[in-house]
């Protein structure tokens, strides 16, 4: 039952990107336990419903005992008054200090936990996670910027989290961590991976319009895997001609999201047939179109807002490169634009070569 749930539940509807798929848990109410704080919280959580479970039978079947020990037999039987200053010191004395003793154990267990989620080790892996309507975006220590979460296993990972426009909540429920990203501030989270594999990221904050569609993923890899995929990410992005490099920007940074390529407007205006054309700004006057004006936009989108639109786009200043702005004003106006597709660099080519120097022969030398 609870993996046909689990099916019906990751569904998408009609027209939505697939959700990250939830891996099949051993636990019937709770997700997978992947990281270091799942196994304590777990056992925390599993204490406190079993003795309310617990509790609440021995209340149930004390109300239904009474109720049948105690009921009236005639109106006659049910007239006649009883004292009712009899008391027992023994049971009331119990029935304070032993819960009082359970509450401060579940107090002392649970700050304990509180301060180890709350206090990153040192030496832990730093990533600087931003969220924005409505995606997630992660930036790692080696300049690479991507809209996957990828950390190595065994090894302290601590999130640096900011929002650039309202309050989001970066929630991996099978780390057993979540905590808001707050615009103006930072706030931040930790963990210890401690099995591979890829696991969803949700955002645990309504945020807007496409909040349900706030999805990514966290990618756990051996610690020698881990390095080759930054290294491969690193050279792939290097190696990508400008347009091909603009089409990921635009797919990672999630512009779909409010700027559509088949002339529908959206929460921004549409990326067909933009470039070259006069548009119309608020408050009156008009503005070319053109590489300058792109970059700008980018950079600064409320310097000259479109009529029409409301000034809903974020800053991407400090979070592009510079090739990559040029990629993305490369994609527009070659591809956005004109409708035509991205012309992708071959398997195995050098996209840094000269125009005219022939593809390296495997075998050494040139063909």
């Amino acid at each position: 039952m609870n993996s046909m749930l689990l099916q019906w539940l990751q569904a998408p509807p009609a027209g939505l990107p697939d959700p990250p798929k939830v891996p099949e848990s051993p636990w019937f109410w709770m997700p997978n336990s992947a990281s270091n704080f799942a196994s304590p919280i777990d056992a925390t959580f599993n204490a406190l419903m079993w003795i309310s479970t617990v509790c609440l039978i021995g209340v149930a079947v004390s109300v239904v005992w009474f109720c049948r020990k105690y009921r009236a037999t005639s109106r006659e039987a049910n007239e006649a008054a009883e004292s009712q200053m009899d008391h027992s010191n023994t049971l009331e004395i119990t029935w304070s200090i032993i819960p009082l003793f359970v509450v401060i154990g579940f107090f002392v267990v649970g700050f304990k936990q509180f301060v180890d989620l709350r206090t990153a080790p040192r030496a832990a892996y730093e990533v600087h996670a931003t969220g924005q309507r409505w995606k997630w975006g992660f930036e790692y220590p080696e300049g690479l910027t991507h809209p996957e979460l990828h950390v190595p296993v065994g090894r302290d990972v601590r999130i640096l989290l900011q929002s650039v426009d309202v309050l989001h909540s970066l929630f991996i429920p099978e780390f057993r961590v979540k905590m808001d990203a707050v615009p103006g501030r930072y706030t931040e989270l930790w963990f210890r991976p401690t099995k591979e594999g890829t696991f969803p990221i949700y955002c645990a904050e309504y945020c807007g319009t496409a909040h349900s569609d706030m999805l990514a993923r966290v990618v756990v890899h051996s610690p020698e895997g881990f390095q080759a995929w930054v290294a491969e990410e690193i050279r792939r992005i290097e190696a990508m001609p400008l347009a091909e490099l603009g089409e990921l920007t635009f797919n990672q940074m999630g512009c779909a999201t409010c700027h559509s390529l088949d002339g529908s407007p959206k929460v921004g205006p549409s990326m067909k047939g933009l470039f070259g054309k006069q548009e119309r700004l608020a408050g009156g006057g008009s503005v070319l179109v053109d590489e300058n004006y792109l970059r700008e936009s980018i950079l600064e989108p409320q310097a000259k807002l479109v009529e029409g639109f409301a000034p809903a786009m974020p800053t991407f200043k400090g979070q592009l490169s510079d090739r990559r702005i040029s990629g993305l004003v490369e994609y527009i106006k070659v591809s956005a634009s004109t409708g035509q597709p991205v012309v992708k660099a071959p398997p195995g080519s050098d996209t840094n070569a000269p125009p005219n120097t022939p593809p390296a022969d495997p075998k050494g030398g040139q063909q």
